[in-house]
């Protein structure tokens, strides 16, 4: 019996404990979709709640999760337990990702990178966070309030290693992110066309629904699992028979071959969008704290006007005020309003309000605001400059014109919070002055002393009186649709400056700060979709293979079938080497039924040129049929050639059903050529001979698991571990490699 095999094979192997478990923590929700980061000891996940969480630190000994609401249409840069950034970059529900990070054994002699250095932190101090003032927040940042270390950690340390992460949908595209949080590149695998160079047919893929993906670590090359119906563009009357998995194989050499361009644009992208959302924090939180105090101001000061009326004077605030400044009169309107309306309490309370609100503005500009848009600025001219090296970045689609006209704008809103910066002081030194005279005011009808007071001048009241009291000059700035009036002194010696260059609009001193920065979002987001659409138009398809058909009663099921990517080293390709060649595995379940086999998993190897177009030459495989005691819950590659399957009982029995995982060496396979060739025999796996797999002697490796699990099955290369999750809402970290040196004892307790 296999159960007794597997058994016997568990009990021998007892000794060495293979797969070693690292920490068994509880999570209060069921896992969909979970990936590893490549650079750090985080685990990204994704829940059927539409939540992202994250299980930091692994590598201690001890987890610690963080949670947060997002669409599936999200994808979230994490880092070190914080949120980074959270970027729709999907229509529909994202149903995988992975991570890909830059090789450093991948880089050609040849390269003729120069080493650039970020030179931002030789001239600025760290970058500023998000503003906070009294436990408040700008309230419109979402998950990205809680980085406000990360931007920092972020800059100094995930962008050192070129990574990318991919993410597919169900409405089959693809998008490519660096860093996980700077877009660039999607694809529509639905709308590109398929040539088969055999027959000079061109297909298309409809229907299709992106399963896996997978970017090699040399960044040259993309296979990627889909769902759909494959056409002959020639001849749409096509059977459908072809409706099922296929395996495509993208071009991708443009990151392999730009990165270190890439890597250099993004990076300063990057910066430049966090500081973009600091300055986005900052105004928005200024505006909170400045409206907050004039709705007190205008709540108190609104009764002057009534009372005016019910005492018949035809008079408006303004000129009640003078005449009690200048000594002419004073009505008893205005005396029942300084009396008791407002009185000695009330504009104590007022003026603190004003007076910490401004304290608040001043602290926000000069600790955020002004330094945010500083640093944007700066790395602004320093994409002006890579943009000028045509030769480079061209080919990326960093547009000179386009970061002219950014930098421009840039210029625009450090003019912008300067003028900002000084409205704001002397509206708030006006309105203290303005406070400290109606206090006086207020003794002096009571007959109070006014020793303790402090003086007023009596042309800032006026001022104040004047431009002030009914207006709100600050309030008119954080107004996106307000246009400043401007005297024409001042605009005619703007347009004087016009001619030592620089800028070219004249009349963006009567834009307010708000506007402002919205014209400088939309010349950014301009600017930086250039590479975006560049770099995409430059993916190509370089074949398919068909795995195996599914019909419409099984399509659902088939969606969630386990499927794993994985690209190794060849063997002949010595490290030494600059360069060198990988060899693509695709490992997947075959649903029962398809191709006329039950319980089976195939392993097919593509050790063709990343370069060049797919040749079912370089195709070879083998098929694996699992005992029918068992069922293959998920399935993992792992590094060395070796498959991961997670198997769990099938019988019936009352006793607790339970798990096994088990590693396999693919080389003790052998791998058989694919026969035919597409479309003439378009599904070659049929024509393979399913492998009995003897777990009493191929197992390898195998632990057996006292619980059902469920997928996915997360397992890191990088990391040497895989984390697996159960039906009782528990994920588990194993210990793959025997060799890792890990402190702290194996936790015992799996209920």
């Amino acid at each position: 019996m296999a159960e007794e095999q597997m058994e016997d094979a568990s009990t021998a192997a007892a000794a060495s404990t293979p797969f070693q478990l690292q920490f068994d923590k509880p999570i209060p929700f069921q896992i969909k979709m979970a990936e590893w980061n490549p650079e750090k000891d985080l685990l990204a996940m994704v829940t059927d709640d539409s939540r992202f969480s994250l299980i930091a630190s692994i590598g201690k000994g001890y987890g610690q999760s963080l949670q947060g609401s997002a669409s599936h249409q999200f994808v979230g840069a994490l880092m070190n337990g914080k949120m980074l950034r959270t970027t729709k970059s999907h229509d529909v529900a994202i149903v995988c990702l992975n991570w890909a990070e830059d090789d450093p054994l991948s880089r050609p002699e040849k390269d003729e990178f120069l080493s650039y250095e970020d030179r931002t932190t030789r001239f600025f101090p760290p970058a500023p966070v998000m503003p906070r003032i009294g436990g408040l927040s700008s309230g419109d940042t979402g998950l990205a309030d809680e980085n406000e270390e990360a931007i920092p950690e972020f800059s100094s340390a995930s962008c050192q290693r070129f990574n990318i992460l991919c993410s597919g949908g169900k409405d089959g595209c693809v998008c490519f992110s660096i860093f996980g949080i700077f877009p660039v590149g999607k694809i529509n695998i639905t709308k590109i066309p398929i040539n088969v160079g055999s027959s000079g047919k061109s297909y298309q893929l409809q229907d299709a629904s992106v399963s896996k993906v997978s970017l090699s670590r040399n960044l040259q090359k993309l296979v990627l699992l889909c769902f759909g119906k494959l056409v002959d563009i020639d001849n749409l009357s096509h059977s459908c028979e072809s409706s099922g998995l296929h395996c495509l194989y993208l071009d991708t050499s443009i990151f392999f071959n730009r990165k270190n361009e890439l890597h250099q644009v993004a990076q300063q992208a990057s910066s430049i969008q966090d500081l973009v959302e600091v300055v986005r924090a900052s105004v928005s939180l200024i505006s909170k704290q400045w409206s907050n105090a004039m709705s007190l101001f205008h709540e108190k000061f609104s009764a002057l006007p009534n009372l005016i009326s019910a005492h018949g004077v035809e008079s408006s605030s303004e000129d009640e005020f003078l005449s009690l400044l200048f000594g002419t009169r004073t009505s008893p309107a205005l005396h029942q309003f300084l009396a008791s309306s407002l009185g000695e309490a009330g504009l104590k309370r007022m003026a603190k309000a004003v007076d910490s609100a401004g304290r608040d503005i001043r602290g926000i500009i000069t600790e955020h605001l002004q330094p945010a848009v500083e640093i944007i600025s700066f790395r602004l001219a320093e994409l002006r400059g890579l943009a000028r090296w045509r030769s480079r970045f061209q080919i990326i689609g960093l547009d000179e014109k386009l970061i002219d006209g950014v930098t421009e704008s840039i210029g625009m809103l450090v003019v912008q919070v300067e003028r900002f910066s000084r409205v704001a002081a002397t509206v708030v030194y006006l309105f203290q002055n303005f406070f400290a005279w109606v206090l006086k005011s207020v003794k002096i009808l009571l007959n109070e002393p006014t020793d303790q007071v402090p003086a007023a001048n009596s042309e800032l009241v006026v001022i104040f009186l004047k431009f002030l009291l009914d207006k709100d000059p600050i309030k008119q700035l954080l107004e996106a649709d307000e246009r400043i009036e401007c005297d024409m002194d001042t605009a005619r010696h703007v347009e004087q400056l016009v001619v030592f260059g620089g800028f070219t609009d004249t009349q963006f001193l009567e834009k307010s700060l708000v506007k402002q920065f919205n014209e400088l979002e939309v010349c950014l987001k301009e600017a930086f979709l250039m590479p975006f659409t560049t770099i995409s138009s430059q993916i190509q398809c370089q074949g398919l293979l068909p795995l195996y058909p599914v019909t419409s009663s099984v399509t659902l099921s088939s969606s969630c079938m386990p499927t794993s990517i994985s690209f190794y080293k060849d063997e002949d390709s010595s490290h030494e080497e600059s360069s060198y060649s990988l060899t693509d595995y695709v490992c997947f379940k075959i649903p029962d039924g398809s191709l006329n086999k039950r319980n089976c998993i195939g392993v097919i190897k593509d050790s063709g040129n990343c370069c060049t177009a797919l040749s079912m030459a370089s195709l070879s495989g083998f098929l694996l049929h699992i005992p029918d005691e068992y069922e293959c819950v998920d399935l993992s590659l792992y590094k060395d050639n070796q498959v991961v399957l997670l198997l769990s009982e099938t019988s019936c029995s009352d006793s607790p059903a339970k798990s096994w995982m088990v590693m396999l060496q693919t080389e003790n396979f052998s791998f058989m050529p694919l026969p035919g060739t597409f479309p003439a025999n378009i599904y070659s796996l049929q024509k393979l001979v399913a492998l009995d797999l003897q777990l009493g002697t191929d197992y390898g490796k195998v632990r057996s698991i006292p619980h059902t699990v469920s997928t996915p099955l997360a397992v890191s290369a990088s990391r040497g571990v895989a984390c697996v999750f159960s039906s009782r809402r528990h994920a588990s970290v194993y210990i793959l490699d025997e060799d890792e040196e890990e402190e702290g004892d194996e936790i015992s307790d799996m209920e």
